[in-house]
């Protein structure tokens, strides 16, 4: 049921953001010339690696420029249309491929880069439980304004607490976190 409705919603989401997502796709072409969609190795459920896809926001190559994978606000490697993208979550958008293709799922933890998941205990590896997500607990509820080790609590509560009720609550709440600008999609700081 939760397979059926992954797909459905994601291939709605597609169809309904094209024309966005072909905007955003040009601006980013037309900014610099280089490429428009980037990929990164990611844990997807079961601690198996998934190639993520995003729309392009820093500069070419800023995995090997100045913080390496670590990103902060202001960062320069951040294009001008990739600055837009990241404040909007549009860059997001191309995780609705991931979703059709089975590697996520609408709602579920964040996914994180192998590092991170290294380092986590017994209790937090239990995000490994279920499909990564576009959108989550942690997401709806400050995801900006936490800490990491709160993130990842918050998405292990969800993976004890999931059901239907709770997955309705975060679609209803994801909107509103995306218009207050608390919203931010991706685990552990990396947005290229």
């Amino acid at each position: 049921m939760n397979r059926a409705l992954d797909v459905a919603l994601a291939g709605a989401g597609l169809l309904v953001t094209s024309p966005l997502l072909a905007a955003a796709a040009l601006a980013t072409k037309l900014e610099d010339g280089g490429s428009v969609l980037y990929r990164q190795t990611r844990v997807g459920k079961d601690g198996r690696d998934f190639e993520l896809l995003k729309l392009r926001t820093m500069v070419e190559g800023a995995e090997g420029m100045g913080a390496g994978f670590a990103v902060d606000e202001g960062d320069p490697r951040i294009t001008r249309v990739g600055s837009f993208l990241r404040r909007t979550s549009i860059d997001e958008l191309p995780q609705l491929w991931n979703v059709l293709r089975g590697d996520m799922s609408v709602i579920g933890p964040r996914p994180t880069l192998r590092y991170q998941v290294e380092q986590y205990d017994e209790r937090q590896r239990r995000r490994l439980e279920v499909r990564p997500g576009l959108t989550g607990w942690a997401q709806v509820n400050g995801r900006a304004a936490l800490s990491w080790p709160e993130r990842i609590e918050l998405d292990v509560w969800y993976v004890e607490n999931r059901s239907p009720k709770v997955d309705l609550q975060i679609l209803v709440r994801t909107p509103l976190a995306l218009f207050r600008g608390t919203y931010r999609g991706a685990g552990g700081g990396w947005r290229s």
